[in-house]
């Protein structure tokens, strides 16, 4: 059995990973171009804007602007209580 016959089967699985991707954004943005024009954008540049966004979600009820933060905005800062935000 020579070197040529053994398969690296983890380069195969992100071969295959790398192929699926693509192709679920070549279907996303296919169906974002399809929409842009039945809704009749003005411009191409709203029309290539809706395509490239196309892979965004909209928020979820529980996204809120006041929701309490996961992570500061800036961590390197140093924290003081008399400062009310770093963002």
């Amino acid at each position: 059995m020579s070197e040529r016959d053994v398969i690296d089967f983890s380069a195969l699985e992100r071969e295959l990973q790398a192929a699926v991707e693509s192709e679920r954004r070549h279907q996303r943005e296919n169906e974002a171009k399809l929409r842009a024009v039945s809704q009749g954008v003005a411009s191409y540049r709203e029309f290539r804007d809706l395509v490239l966004t196309c892979h965004l979600k909209p928020l979820d009820k529980n996204d809120k602007d006041r929701a309490p933060r996961k992570q500061p905005c800036n961590p390197v800062a140093p924290s003081n209580e008399e400062q009310t935000s770093h963002c």
